[in-house]
């Protein structure tokens, strides 16, 4: 009970501050509305996913202080954008770019919330925020994943990389792709020895023919 009241409070503090940022949208340039959009859109696709997965019967999990405090900064770098954008508050950190820099962004984040969306379609039961193994849990290697381990995490790379491109402030735009490669170099290394564990073999020959975040050339 006290974590869905928790839940929709935060869901309501999230749609206050949506509201107030596309009211500044014209101070805060056009950009910071596709930025706003793409924070509606991640948590739009991730919805029917995380309740799907809420029926997992977990069988272990890796990490779990250290990953609590990941994905809080992760929070961290992905949400304060949007609280600056509708505040103002980090106004002296501004900058500002030519009008081709949020079109490229922009641009750039359609086929990146398609390969968000598809990697987590092609995961179905088996992704989950945190790491950890399922019942029945399988190894997933075709659709985005057949020559890429980590599709997931390219597509979250190429969405925090755009964000100084349409969040023009020195420190709510570097704060999201600064906390996740801070993440991501801490967390991939344990999350494929977990699934080394789970896998064996499989896991192995798969790595061989598979980049992390892009195919190999060969």
């Amino acid at each position: 009970m006290i974590k869905t009241v928790a839940q929709g409070a935060l869901a309501l503090v999230f749609i206050a501050l949506l509201i107030a940022a596309l009211w500044r949208a014209p101070i805060n340039g056009w950009g910071s509305v596709a930025f706003l959009a793409s924070m509606l859109a991640i948590n739009v696709i991730r919805a029917p996913f995380q309740k799907a997965n809420q029926a997992n019967v977990i069988t272990g999990k890796t990490q779990v202080t250290k990953e609590g405090i990941l994905l809080a900064l992760v929070a961290i770098g992905g949400y304060l954008p949007i609280v600056h954008l509708a505040t103002g508050w980090l106004s002296f950190a501004n900058y500002s770019v030519p009008f081709w820099v949020p079109i490229l962004g922009a641009v750039t984040l359609v086929p990146t919330l398609y390969l968000f969306w598809r990697s987590h379609k092609d995961l179905g039961r088996n992704w989950s925020v945190t790491t950890e193994i399922r019942e029945e849990h399988v190894l997933v290697t075709n659709g985005v994943y057949k020559s890429v381990r980590h599709p997931m995490y390219t597509a979250i790379w190429l969405l925090f990389l755009m964000q100084p491109l349409l969040v023009h402030n020195w420190i709510a735009g570097l704060s999201g792709p600064i906390a996740f490669g801070i993440m991501y170099v801490i967390r991939v290394p344990y999350e494929e020895a977990m699934m080394r564990e789970q896998f064996g073999k499989a896991y192995e020959d798969y790595c061989a023919r598979s980049g992390r975040l892009v195919p190999k050339l060969l």
